[in-house]
């Protein structure tokens, strides 16, 4: 009974019951296939047969896996055979002592390590010393200490003997997961949108048909160190026609369980279905900013956001029930399709969302316009006093294509700004932001010109 929590800020939370048969008293106990990346001090254990009376008294983490090099470095000063090649192709057995490991492990000041190459130093029994031999190494045991795998090694107390269902939980590293969404656009003001949850197991465990649950949130944690992201192959779950994830508050973050059993491979990339919905209205926006990278704007001589703009295309949608949508979307990445008259799907663009309430706007910035141009002058200054001015600029739209579109112009102002004068109506969106509606026919041009005043 396993189930896994994975957090998207490169972290995961472990919960499994284990069947353990105790004797009454004090006993060292070993549980194998923990998590590599686990966080020895997180760890919690609680009997669901007798919960009063288990008492761990110590916990020890040992990690010190088997492998050609940790096995080398524990035969430093013993004797081993060296089996090699000779040029002449003859074969060659020598004994003798290790006194040098092909690399060493040393602390550095901040209690860390650091490997360092040292080179292979065989002493033979007859006096020579081989540097850097080239074969096939014998030792005669196993060296103490080594292990097969991570374990926790507890010296608990118990009341009772026999066997007792334990509960063992713990937070560990080199997990995490991020929400990928596909929106095809129709061409006519519908969408299909397809999320999904792309998880990467890089714990150093593998959780067999485990009860896998996504949170999504900004969880605080002390960081003390770089948290590692994980690497992988991949594999991908099938999707399903009844839901694959359900979704629900947890405090002020939101918790995704997938409904089926899965098993969670070490070093594997996992892909599960987020969410799906069909048919529901989206909107094509395009804004001219002309001044939506230059910042703050103090009018002088020189011209800031004058020139040829490309309009920025947005599309628009609202997370809603009526929208057949309505589950808060993770922050992720969203890829924006639509098919063309071939029925054949062509990528429009890319954007990024962060953690999406339900009844919320998303805004997704996928590309620029080909067909509708843009260009803005000042026509005019003026300084009316040292920290009073007067400028009048023209903004000119060009609908190159054969069909009727709308643009939304934006115009940013700082200090205190008035409009004396516009050719067209406008809409002050906030203290720095006007905003003009023009609607262009097919092949139309039009001009906007409008005078402001501003005060420092």
């Amino acid at each position: 009974q396993t189930e896994v929590t994975v957090y998207n800020q490169g972290f995961g939370f472990v919960k499994e019951v284990r069947s353990m048969n105790l004797k009454p008293g004090r006993q060292r106990i070993a549980v194998e296939d923990v998590a590599q990346q686990i966080e020895t001090n997180s760890v919690a254990i609680r009997s669901l047969t007798d919960p009063a009376g288990l008492n761990v008294l110590e916990q020890n983490y040992q990690y010190d896996l088997i492998s050609p090099i940790a096995i080398l470095n524990k035969c430093v000063g013993k004797n081993i055979r060296f089996l090699r090649v000779l040029p002449n192709g003859q074969k060659e057995t020598l004994e003798g002592k290790l006194l040098s490991s092909p690399t060493a492990i040393i602390g550095d000041q901040n209690g860390g390590g650091q490997t360092t190459w040292n080179g292979m130093v065989i002493q033979t029994n007859d006096g020579r010393l081989l540097l850097n031999p080239t074969g096939e190494i014998q030792v005669d045991t196993l060296p103490e200490g080594l292990i097969s795998r991570p374990t926790l090694l507890w010296d608990l107390e118990s009341d009772k003997g026999g066997a007792q269902q334990v509960e063992l939980s713990y937070l560990t590293r080199g997990m995490n997961w991020n929400a990928d969404y596909v929106l095809t656009l129709d061409g006519k003001g519908a969408a299909d949108l397809q999320g999904w949850v792309t998880l990467v197991n890089g714990s150093g465990a593998t959780f067999k048909d485990a009860k896998l649950k996504l949170l999504a949130g900004d969880v605080n944690r002390v960081q003390n160190r770089n948290m590692p992201m994980g690497r992988g192959g991949g594999a991908m779950e099938d999707m399903a026609k009844a839901p694959a994830m359900t979704e629900e508050a947890l405090f002020e973050y939101h918790l995704y369980t997938v409904t089926r059993p899965t098993t969670i491979a070490n070093n594997e990339q996992k892909q599960v279905s987020l969410l799906e919905a069909f048919g529901f209205a989206v909107t094509k926006k395009l804004i001219v900013d002309s001044m939506r990278d230059y910042g703050v704007y103090y009018p002088s001589e020189g011209e800031v956001g004058t020139g040829a703009i490309k309009p920025q295309v947005r599309i628009e949608f609202v997370n809603s029930k009526t929208n057949k949508l309505g589950m808060p979307m993770p922050m992720g990445n969203v890829k924006v399709y639509q098919r063309d008259s071939s029925g054949s799907v062509q990528m429009l663009g890319e954007d990024h969302i962060e953690h999406t309430p339900k009844d919320e706007k998303l805004s997704l910035a996928i590309g620029q316009s080909f067909d509708i141009v843009a260009s803005r002058k000042r026509m005019n200054f003026r300084r009316l006093s040292d920290r009073s001015f007067e400028e009048t600029y023209e903004v000119e739209l060009r609908n190159r294509k054969e069909v009727a579109d709308t643009v939304h112009v934006l115009e940013r102002h700082y200090g205190d700004w008035s409009i004396t004068k516009s050719s067209e109506k406008f809409e002050k969106l906030d203290a720095i932001t006007q905003q003009y509606v023009v609607p262009l026919k097919a092949g139309e041009v039009k001009k906007i010109q409008y005078t402001v005043v501003t005060k420092w």
